[in-house]
Formats: C-alpha cells, structure tokens, sequence
C-alpha cells in the first residue's frame, strides 16, 4: 500500500482528502501545521507528499525547500494564490506539481496516482543504469545521487531526471514542450516556465558560473542541450 502525508491545516478539508485518498487504497497520515509536517516528511517513509502553501508555523515553501534537502520523493503543492510567481517560487524549491483550490477530490486522487507511478517507473528497472561522467560530473541512476568535483550535490526528484535525461543525449537540443511532456507528463499542470525554472536551478548547483554554463547550454528560440 502506498502511502501519503497530507500536510493541511484545514481539518475539514484534510479528512475529505484523507477519506477520497483511503478509498483508492493509499495510506494517509495528516499533519496540521508545517513543523509538524516538516518532522513527519523527515523521518517517516511517504510515496508522495502533498503540502498545502499557507501553513501555521512554517510555510509550504520552507517545509518543501527542508525536505528537498534531505528527500526526492514527489511533493504536490496545494495553493489558494494564483499568482504565477508563487507557483514558480514553489517549482523552484523542488515541487514536482501543483493543484489549486479548489479543485476535486477526484482530480487530487488522479493527480497523486499519476506522480508516484510515474516516480515508480523512473526509479524501476526500465530506467537506464549507465553511469554518466562528463567532466566534473558524475550521476549515478541506480543510486540517484550527482557528484560535481568529487562533492555530493542534491537535486530534486525532477532536477534529477531533466538533466539524466538531458546528459544521456550530449549536443542534441530539446525544444521546451518535448522536455516538459518528457519529464513531466503531456498531462501534467504547469507551464513551460516550470522547464526554464528548473534548468536555472540544476545551473546553480552544478556550474561553477551558472551565469556562463558549461553543462547545459541555451540554444535561443529553440531550446536546451547538454555539452559533451
């Protein structure tokens, strides 16, 4: 059995979530404020995390970037705010997804059995397990882990798997729809900024100057590509 946090300080709206999840067979523990969440996320085992944005406490943005720093397991943000800044904002700390309120339970379960089955494939055996080493940088698929200069850097779950991805075609250029449909899913929400958003956070981990990459290359008016 899969199972979930459900991070939400709304009561009524946790238990709806928990019940609507309960019946599609997943495990759900709730937490009601972000350090509460926050505990849980670190030192229990989740196939998935949803994190509601406005907490008591801590934040959804803190309580994401917090476990982002030690966990790659998918995390959907839940929002009230439309406001695309804040949608990127939480990409950017390492959301795979986000839903905004409100929205149907139906739609949340869709969403969350989409995430960890597509979590599940990229962690399985379909995945490829050659090793990349390309300079000073080395991934490991098996493990998911990246070296740069021989010094571990985390990547989130979907940082990871764009530039996997990305490194194991050198010198091709991928437009942003092909990468985005290819990561995320031609059914997943978002926008291509998310795609924008997370090569410049993949930049700033592995560039010594990530205003002058030497991995991953901007192509203008098509795209991106690795650098062998």
């Amino acid at each position: 059995m899969k199972s979930v946090l459900l991070i939400e300080d709304d009561q009524s709206i946790s238990e709806l979530q928990r019940d609507y999840l309960e019946i599609n067979g997943f495990k759900v523990d709730i937490a009601a404020d972000g350090e509460q969440g926050l505990h849980m996320s670190l030192t229990g085992s989740y196939d998935l995390i949803i994190l509601d944005l406005m907490l008591p406490k801590m934040n959804g943005f803190d309580v994401c970037k917090r476990i982002r720093e030690k966990k790659n397991i998918p995390i959907l943000m839940v929002t009230a705010r439309r406001e695309d800044i804040d949608v990127i904002r939480g990409l950017g700390l390492g959301a795979d997804d986000y839903i905004t309120k409100p929205f149907k339970p139906a739609e949340l379960v869709a969403r969350v059995k989409a995430h960890i089955a597509r979590y599940d494939r990229l962690i399985g055996s379909y995945m490829p397990k050659n090793d990349i080493q390309i300079r000073g940088l080395y991934m490991d698929p098996d493990k998911r882990s990246v070296l740069v200069n021989e010094v571990e850097t985390v990547l989130t779950t979907k940082e990871f798997d764009l530039l996997y991805f990305l490194a194991c075609n050198p010198n091709r250029v991928f437009t942003k729809d092909h990468l985005f449909e290819r990561i995320w899913g031609i059914d997943a929400m978002g926008d291509l900024q998310t795609v924008t958003v997370h090569i410049r956070k993949i930049r700033e981990k592995i560039e010594a100057e990530p205003a002058n990459p030497t991995y991953i290359e901007t192509v203008w008016g098509a795209g991106y590509k690795f650098k062998d």
